[in-house]
């Protein structure tokens, strides 16, 4: 039997994926947990103009992370932090700190798409990558500063 999975299943398919299943397994368990509905004509047919809206969709948020990637290519933020001799820094710079950074600058990026190698221990320029879209990454250049005391 062919369904429309509604829900991503392991080891089955993806949301909007047409898959042959076996028609137990589908009366009894896709069908009740709402996972999946049958492949009817209407249905592909719905199917395929949602297909259509999700791709304009997904092509626009890529055109819009494009631009703001190379907004980000283009920016420069300064960090101001603690140091100690040496240039070491009293603790890290950290994702959260770089967001925060950002933000100020007007452009929101979550903590968690900012890519560290390793935390920010000394003061001077860094190269940070920032994953926009997952086709789309940024760098970033950061620089950490000295504190006035």
């Amino acid at each position: 039997m062919k369904v429309i999975l509604t829900q991503t299943v392991e080891r089955l398919g993806r949301i909007g994926d047409v898959v042959n299943v076996k028609d137990g397994y589908a009366r009894n368990y896709l069908f009740p947990k709402n996972v999946a509905k049958e492949a009817t004509p209407g249905n592909m047919k719905t199917l395929e103009s949602l297909k259509k809206k999700q791709s304009l969709e997904d092509a626009k948020k890529l055109d819009e992370a494009k631009a703001l990637a190379q907004t980000i290519a283009v920016l420069s933020i300064t960090i101001n932090a603690k140091a100690g001799e040496e240039e070491k820094l009293f603790g890290a710079v950290t994702a959260e700190m770089i967001s925060t950074a950002l933000g100020n600058e007007k452009i929101t990026v979550d903590k968690k798409d900012i890519v560290l190698d390793e935390p920010i221990k000394k003061l001077g320029v860094y190269q940070v990558g920032v994953k926009i879209h997952p086709e789309v990454k940024a760098s970033l250049r950061v620089w950490i500063v000295k504190e006035e005391q």
